[in-house]
């Protein structure tokens, strides 16, 4: 069977390489072209667009690359026609997946969805456009069916796939000697995948540095960013790499392995540091106009998805002005005390037990397989 798979993010990549594993197990002769990562071409799959291109996040950044975007919408169109798949897989992204599988259900393609849009917290509008355009819709959270069983439209729920990933995840022994870190405690920063975030992000969480002399702070560099982004930022700020600033490059579990407390920029990282049981911050900063925007149409009352789960603030979210050197230094300085480390960890193991079981992307692809063969 012939699948063509589209991911536009680093978190998509990560979900849809485990997802073709599993389809793979399923359908011995699966034949895959898509758009992803490294992780997902690195499952023998024919990679036609990669991720480092379609990632324009905001309402700002999006208008000001939307002919690029044009672009690679029409590229994408013309190169499933050639293709003729059996089923067009979107993952996430949907600011652009969503005009694709409106596109694709006309020309008679069919059309599944795993890792919905958040329309649960906005954009409501689009649940009419998802139950016209997508025969088959794959949730992960648990709050998810219910939300769509309330607009008449049955989902398919079997976890969150970041208990797959991190349940394989081997720790590295040798990660401080492999890397040159000292014994001293870590706190990790987590800046995000994306350049538009690593530029607001990263420049104020290196500014604990001075702040908390006793630690030593790694940065969990995204691979599919240029090292040169890093180092024109680290310049900006006065902050050269040294015994106790490393820059580590796709490396990230290792690092939330090893650290006490971590930094994170808001989106799935969040998720993954309560997964690792590590203590964090969340933070967000965007363009004045995208933020301007977006509160005013998110109906929500926290923008960490860790926070969003628990239905709580587990962890402090910094936003726009509040992400500030004074406010960050305080909030890092609260989580690092031992007083608050076994509420984090309640909460969290809240959180996990929300999420199900492993074997989730085995279980979609099972789901996926049948529906196709059916």
């Amino acid at each position: 069977m012939k699948y063509y798979v589209i991911a536009g993010e680093a978190s998509g990549d990560l979900y849809g390489a485990k997802l073709l594993e599993g389809l793979k197990n399923e359908d011995a002769e699966a034949d895959f072209r898509i758009w992803g990562g490294d992780l997902m071409e690195a499952q023998g799959t024919k990679l036609i667009k990669h991720y480092r291109d379609l990632a324009f996040m905001g309402f700002v950044e999006v208008a000001k690359n939307i002919r690029t975007i044009r672009r690679n919408m029409q590229f994408c169109k013309s190169d499933i026609l050639q293709y003729r798949p059996d089923v067009l897989i979107l993952i996430d992204y949907p600011g652009f997946n969503l005009r694709i599988a409106d596109w694709a259900k006309k020309q008679g393609i069919r059309v599944f969805y795993y890792i919905s849009p958040t329309v649960w917290a906005w954009h409501r509008s689009r649940i009419k456009q998802i139950k016209q355009s997508v025969e088959r819709l794959f949730v992960i959270f648990p709050f998810e069916p219910a939300f769509f069983q309330e607009h008449d439209y049955q989902v398919d729920y079997a976890g969150h796939p970041l208990l797959d990933v991190i349940n394989e995840h081997q720790q590295n022994l040798n990660f401080r000697l492999e890397n040159r870190l000292s014994d001293l405690p870590i706190i990790a920063l987590l800046p995000g995948s994306r350049v538009q975030e690593i530029k607001r992000m990263l420049g104020v969480m290196l500014q604990m540095l001075p702040r908390f002399p006793d630690y030593q702070f790694v940065i969990a560099a995204a691979p599919s960013i240029d090292n040169g982004l890093y180092k024109s930022i680290l310049e900006d700020y006065g902050f050269p790499l040294s015994p106790r600033l490393h820059l580590v490059y796709n490396k990230t579990y290792d690092i939330l392995k090893e650290a006490r407390a971590a930094l994170v920029t808001s989106g799935t990282a969040t998720v993954e540091t309560a997964l690792f049981n590590v203590p964090q911050v969340v933070c967000y900063k965007t363009n004045f106009l995208t933020y301007q925007i977006a509160r005013r149409l998110v109906d929500l009352s926290h923008i960490g998805m860790v926070n969003i789960i628990a239905k709580k603030t587990v962890a402090e979210e910094l936003i726009q002005k509040d992400l500030n050197p004074e406010r960050l230094e305080v909030e890092l300085q609260r989580i690092l005390q031992a007083k608050h480390h076994q509420n984090i960890q309640r909460d969290y193991a809240a959180i996990r037990a929300q999420l199900g079981e492993t074997g989730v992307a085995k279980r979609v692809a099972a789901l996926m397989y049948g529906y196709l063969t059916s």
